[in-house]
């Protein structure tokens, strides 16, 4: 789901820059005041974790890439703003220093893969759970659940963003001065890469690492 620099216009990716920075400054001031001394390590963990599951991409036609991202995991054991942190952080070090995503597309790129992963697959997640015990069966079906519905919301939206690109940025002849491809391309190319794969290793991993730390260290999931 990386977006590359060249693909969004100015219009598009000044827009999801200034949608994503109040998320950022809201995370850094709870972190601050919230995160306690046991979750810090999980905080880094999460942020590496994220950065190597999403430096397995695999290219999708419309000039992104699929890959899954381990944002709703880290919001299930640390809450959605540490999860939007860690996860921002490793694909703004991605952009910087690998080239993986657009250093334009950064706002873009967090917002669809950290904010959204994060709110999306947390709310669903609780939901789900509702009040059960934190060992419960439910509790990782849940989990499992909303990281699959978490990782397909962040790529219909990066399908979104590319797709409506020959709508609102075309030449005076007509031809398109970023992404190329229209809605009917980017929509269900992204949905059949996520729906049916990046989507089922999401929850399979998520499920298994909820099922671990039942075991082991159920308080982190109270």
């Amino acid at each position: 789901m990386h977006i590359p620099d060249g693909y969004l216009g100015p219009a598009t990716y000044g827009v999801m820059f200034a949608a994503a920075a109040p998320f950022w400054a809201i995370a850094s001031w709870k972190l601050n005041k919230t995160l306690k001394a046991k979750q810090a390590p999980y905080l880094a963990i999460g942020a590496a974790f994220t950065f190597v599951v999403m430096m397995f991409n695999i290219p999708v036609i419309g000039g992104t890439t699929g890959h899954a991202t381990g944002a709703t995991l880290i919001a299930i054991l640390l809450g959605p703003w540490a999860a939007l942190i860690s996860v921002s952080v490793a694909l703004i070090i991605q952009a910087l220093l690998f080239g993986d995503g657009g250093v334009t597309a950064i706002g873009a790129n967090c917002f669809n893969i950290a904010v959204t992963g994060a709110f999306v697959g947390y709310g669903l997640y609780r939901l789900l759970a509702a009040a059960s015990a934190p060992t419960s069966r439910r509790r990782w079906i849940a989990a499992s659940i909303a990281a699959y519905v978490s990782l397909n919301a962040s790529a219909l939206l990066t399908a979104i963003q590319l797709g409506i690109q020959p709508m609102i940025a075309v030449s005076p002849d007509g031809r398109p001065l970023y992404a190329p491809f229209p809605l009917s391309i980017t929509v269900p190319v992204m949905a059949v890469e996520h729906l049916l794969l990046f989507g089922v290793v999401e929850a399979v991993v998520t499920g298994l690492v909820i099922k671990y730390f039942q075991k082991n260290d159920p308080g982190m999931l109270g």
